[in-house]
């Protein structure tokens, strides 16, 4: 009898790589995360498809890029774009489903309005929203079967907007103990839900899929003392980044520093607030922990694949914004990237370009099914399991808005990144000489074959993938030849040979 093969997948949102002792945080507290990184495969250049939860969180449904399966912004902050995926769309989950297999995910769904977890064939409570339902009924039985006190919070942090009102909340204290934290309830329902599919697996050998999506640690930060008090904001480094000027870049960038009060706020409640965050992290880190051990308890290591990532980054006052948003910067497009296989080389750091992407065809492959349909995904099990397949030498990246309409694509090369912004300036970063992306140098004369090969390498990738966006780049930069009517008329006879144009 085959051994079965399950999968534990944990999700964070908003989530710095660099809050991780694994990814050279010296200060940081996230002991299980690292560990788990120590016993498995620790990506360096895992990239999110999109900076920005809906869309991303779709993508890992699907396997599908988000100009692909369009769903491109959060139903909150929607804009007119689709907010459901389509009928008969492929996701993974009705796959695993199909061939048996137990599927469940505790925490944040935001993948569309109407359809919920369970039209997908998740098990688990239908859990709404971009951050945590405090008032959701199960949180609420939850508190009150253990006689734990409701949600309460003090220590508000937050700017002034630019039209003199009150900014978005960033930070608060918690008033409860942390067996009362939404965070800690969403780790008792994974293990509730683990151990049912594990006892389920020993009497029958029904493998699962069980994932663990956190609504954190996305703004605003909102942890008890122990947390918010945990590290000392003396210590923590503001990001170089927040020497940004704006100069040579997108005029929209400074428009939602604004929007987001970064400027508004003192230097000392900017360090506050990281630390802040970092506790977060910590929280969260502990609560995954736990989910850990019982895995170990119930025997399971031997016979699960572990994931961890996050949708996309966070600012944290990085280029002096918080949030996500209309700048593809590393901050919020490089995320961690943790996988963990049994019998796979433990330890191991590995710097392919990779993306949150490729987990929908990883999961399959890992599971016995044909990872074919996830379009745009490729399986990182040959990664994983030490071996050096042929890999890309960039990565492609997009956004579409959020408040806003605003359409970004982006291509990230071993040492530099190209940032096309139809709206605006484009941006070019060697990363090498300026990690902190502060100085665009689209428009230096000596960059200019740099320039132009990524402006090639970018349209070619858009065009073989089939997204549309590369025929704004075909009229504005030099991309090579054409052959194709640019005004897809079918009546341009300069794209036809004269034979053809004759006969």
């Amino acid at each position: 009898m085959t051994a079965p093969k399950n999968v534990v997948f944990f999700l964070t949102d908003q989530h710095r790589a660099d809050t991780l002792g694994a990814y050279g945080n010296q200060v940081a507290r996230t002991e299980h995360l690292d560990a788990l990184a120590a016993s498995g495969t620790r990506f360096d250049r895992w990239y999110t498809p999109t900076a920005i939860c809906t869309p991303a969180r779709a993508s890992l449904l699907t396997g599908m890029a988000p100009f692909r399966h369009k769903l491109l912004a959060n139903y909150e902050r929607n804009v007119g774009y689709q907010e459901d995926l389509r009928e008969g769309q492929f996701t993974f989950s009705e796959a695993l489903r199909g061939a048996g297999y137990n599927c469940g995910l505790i925490g944040k769904w935001h993948v569309g309005t109407n359809k919920e977890r369970d039209a997908f064939g998740f098990d688990g409570a239908q859990l709404h929203g971009w951050h945590n339902p405090v008032d959701h009924p199960d949180y609420l039985a939850y508190l009150e079967e253990r006689g734990l006190p409701g949600y309460e919070i003090s220590d508000q942090m937050r700017g002034t907007l630019p039209n003199g009102g009150p900014g978005n909340l960033l930070a608060a204290r918690l008033h409860q103990p942390v067996e009362a934290t939404f965070e800690h309830y969403l780790a008792d329902r994974t293990i509730d839900l683990l151990r049912r599919y594990a006892a389920e697996q020993r009497d029958t050998g029904r493998p699962f899929f069980l994932a663990l999506h956190y609504f954190g640690p996305h703004l605003p930060y909102i942890v008890p003392d122990a947390y918010f008090d945990m590290f000392d904001p003396d210590q923590i480094e503001l990001p170089k980044s927040v020497a940004e000027t704006f100069a040579s870049k997108p005029p929209v960038q400074k428009n939602y520093s604004a929007h987001w009060t970064f400027d508004s706020m003192s230097e000392a409640e900017s360090r506050k607030l990281i630390a802040v965050y970092w506790g977060y992290v910590t929280l969260i880190d502990e609560q995954i922990g736990r989910v850990l051990a019982v895995a170990e308890e119930l025997g399971l290591m031997d016979s699960t694949a572990f994931f961890f990532s996050s949708d996309h980054g966070e600012f944290t006052g990085a280029h002096r914004l918080h949030d996500k948003g209309p700048a593809m910067y590393e901050d919020i497009y490089r995320t961690a990237g943790i996988v963990r296989l049994p019998g796979a080389p433990e330890g191991q750091v590995r710097r392919e370009f990779v993306s949150l992407l490729d987990c929908t065809a990883t999961i399959l492959d890992w599971c016995g099914l044909d990872p074919a349909p996830a379009v745009d995904s490729r399986s990182l099990l040959p990664l994983v399991r030490g071996e050096e397949p042929d890999w890309d030498d960039d990565i492609v990246c997009e956004f579409h808005g959020h408040h806003f309409p605003l359409p970004q694509r982006m291509i990230r090369s071993d040492r530099y990144k190209l940032v096309v912004n139809p709206e605006s300036v484009n941006e070019l970063y060697d990363l090498v000489v300026d990690p902190d992306e502060l100085l665009n140098r689209y428009t230096h004369p000596e960059m200019a074959a740099v320039r132009q090969d990524l402006l090639q390498r970018l349209y070619t990738r858009l065009r073989d993938r089939g997204d549309n966006f590369y025929h704004w780049m075909t009229s504005m930069f030099d991309v090579g030849g054409v052959d194709y009517d640019p005004s897809m008329s079918g009546l341009d006879e300069s794209t036809y040979a004269p034979e053809e144009v004759a006969g």
